[in-house]
């Protein structure tokens, strides 16, 4: 669950590794023959959904997941309707900028030239590392500048893929290929060089446990089955599970929970607010999707927006 939390509460996976990595699949941006435009009636309720209501214009933010599938598409009629109203798309990145995602991962992502992680990590760590590629079939050679916590990461995506979850079926793909059919401005409320380097927070101590504990929940299996409990929740738009299972991890002394919460969540959640208001107060209606953890619980975006006099409803 910690790290699939993680990936709900950031973009960067959608477009991260299929922009590096040599053994990345192809990327399957979603298109409009996908159906993109279709609304079906009887589409479930996925995700969670709000509506902001302001100076006599509705806008909406939804909660998204920056994983998926195909058979996630169409979402249902109101999450449509309100994106095809809107004026404008908001997104945490627009992930269509590959140079920025490049330049990104070099400066924060890497090591500099002539440095490995093998001089980085304790010798039974590093065989843990190496023994977790090789059941990948990643090849260490494919992977040594990475940093620890880019390492974790590319193995949790890698791992969702081959379950049927790939970050090209994300919805950020799927709602940008609709505002471009559509002719719609896209915001970022985050750039991803801001987002990678929310991971310089890390020490090195801190990184090396980022990725034993993405190890370990790998080997035994219960990062994955916690993760597909989390989709579920996800995909039925069961609230209270959503809201149960973010609490459990708030509970968690891992270091992958506390970066989650402190710099992921809480750091990240009061300047996107301040972005959407901005927006808000313009004359234009706003369609915002963003990781749907920043939309539940105390201090989420909709919190906030509360708290500075906005008049906002849950829809579900």
């Amino acid at each position: 669950m910690r790290r699939l939390v993680a990936l709900i509460a950031a973009t960067i996976v959608t477009g991260l590794f299929s922009l590096y990595t040599p053994f990345a699949v192809a990327d399957k941006t979603v298109a409009t023959t996908r159906s993109a435009a279709t609304d079906k009636a009887s589409a479930p309720l996925r995700g969670t959904l709000y509506r902001v209501d302001h100076h006599g214009r509705s806008s909406y933010l939804f909660g998204t997941i920056h994983v998926g599938q195909a058979a996630f598409y169409p979402l249902e009629p109101q999450v449509m309707r309100a994106l095809h109203a809107a004026d404008r798309l908001v997104l945490e990145l627009d992930i269509r900028d590959a140079a920025a995602f490049q330049q990104a991962i070099v400066k924060h992502a890497l090591y500099p030239d002539g440095q490995t992680i093998a001089a980085h990590l304790p010798a039974d760590q590093l065989a843990s590392l190496k023994a977790g590629l090789q059941r990948a079939g990643i090849p260490f050679d494919n992977v040594a500048r990475m940093r620890p916590w880019m390492i974790a990461n590319l193995l949790i995506v890698q791992t969702m893929e081959r379950n049927g979850y790939p970050a090209e079926e994300g919805l950020e793909r799927y709602f940008l290929a609709i505002a471009e059919k559509e002719g719609k401005t896209v915001q970022e409320l985050e750039s991803v060089d801001y987002q990678l380097a929310l991971f310089d927070q890390l020490n090195d101590k801190q990184q090396q446990d980022y990725l034993a504990e993405t190890l370990r929940g790998l080997a035994d299996g219960s990062e994955l089955e916690q993760s597909v409990a989390l989709l579920d929740a996800w995909s039925r738009a069961d609230s209270a599970k959503l809201r149960s299972l973010k609490q459990a991890m708030l509970t968690d002394e891992s270091v992958t929970s506390r970066f989650l919460e402190e710099i992921l969540l809480n750091r990240r959640n009061p300047g996107m607010t301040d972005k959407i208001e901005a927006l808000l107060n313009s004359d234009k209606k706003i369609f915002v999707a963003i990781g749907a953890l920043h939309l539940i619980g105390a201090g989420s975006v909709p919190a906030l927006l509360k708290q500075r006099g906005f008049r906002v409803k849950k829809i579900y």
